[in-house]
């Protein structure tokens, strides 16, 4: 291995080489996931800390290119106070030869709603406020034309100020493409993607919420399925059976079968939630066969 490009240093944290600017300092892990790890940093130049995620394997594939480009291109153009902020993006690559590593600098925020959850009960005052907040960027998201389409506790941050940010839009998609079925963290998956339908909307973000919402308000995951068919039995248990128009759309034959085996040992009930009646409203209109609804 040849030395850093000129301007970066190296090092290694948590068996992961970094190769980074001059200008960030104090390089600390944390997180990471399946796409990337993320360091907090001082930026000399900012004059602020920052967070830094390195891209995992961005060009290992096509899938994982996409999954770069789309992340790159829709931080460049979202500007909101309840989107992540895009700072910076830099390769330690001196040709097309050596590009193999991207780097991301976004605004640093503190915790996850995940840490969050598993720290503290939160009263419902504070979910309140932090659902609000993650409809509000999610509204701007959308009025974009955008579908986040994987919205989970570990990619919405909060600082210390309680203010709210969405993270991570490597799997979002313009609403007019054509859509994939397996995209979305389990728990936190609409019916429409789970049930594989090609032109879903922006409602599967807002099922998420309502999955989100129910685990700030409870301390635990909603719908916390071992496996596809499990996360359908748990559905229907809190949700209740779709209507006939629901299941007009279920147009694969697999499909159809793994769903009537999930149907005959699925009794109907509607389940109570913890948290006041504007929140059993707000978790009841997202987490619907058919929100909005």
């Amino acid at each position: 291995m040849s030395g850093p490009r000129a301007g970066f240093y190296r090092l290694e944290l948590n068996k992961t080489v970094w190769e980074v600017p001059q200008r960030l300092q104090g390089l600390r892990p944390v997180g990471s996931g399946a796409y990337g790890s993320v360091c907090s940093a001082y930026d000399a130049r900012l004059r602020q800390k920052v967070a830094v995620k390195k891209l995992s394997r961005p060009f290992q594939s096509l899938i994982h290119a996409r999954r770069t480009y789309r992340e790159l291109r829709l931080l460049k153009h979202l500007k909101h106070e309840n989107v992540i902020g895009l700072l910076d993006v830099f390769t330690p690559a001196t040709s097309i030869e050596d590009f193999s590593e991207v780097y991301l600098v976004t605004t640093l925020m503190g915790a996850d709603l995940n840490n969050i959850v598993k720290c503290q009960a939160l009263s419902d005052e504070h979910v309140q406020f932090l659902v609000y907040q993650l409809l509000r960027g999610l509204k701007y998201i959308h009025s974009a034309g955008i579908i986040h389409r994987d919205l989970k506790p570990s990619n919405v941050a909060v600082n210390e100020d309680c203010e709210l940010r969405i993270l991570d839009f490597g799997l979002a998609r313009q609403a007019d493409e054509e859509m994939t079925g397996y995209v979305a963290t389990r728990w936190y998956r609409a019916p429409e993607i789970m049930l594989n339908w090609m032109h879903y909307n922006q409602t599967v973000d807002i099922w998420s919420v309502g999955c989100i919402m129910a685990e700030l308000l409870q301390g635990k995951a909603l719908f916390p399925g071992n496996d596809y068919i499990d996360q359908l039995k748990r559905i229907m248990e809190v949700v209740g059976t779709p209507s006939p128009e629901v299941l007009a759309k279920i147009s694969s034959e697999h499909l159809w079968t793994c769903w009537e085996g999930c149907w005959c040992s699925t009794v109907t009930r509607g389940a109570h939630l913890p948290g006041g009646p504007q929140l059993q409203a707000c978790r009841a209109t997202a987490v619907s066969w058919q929100p909005g609804d």
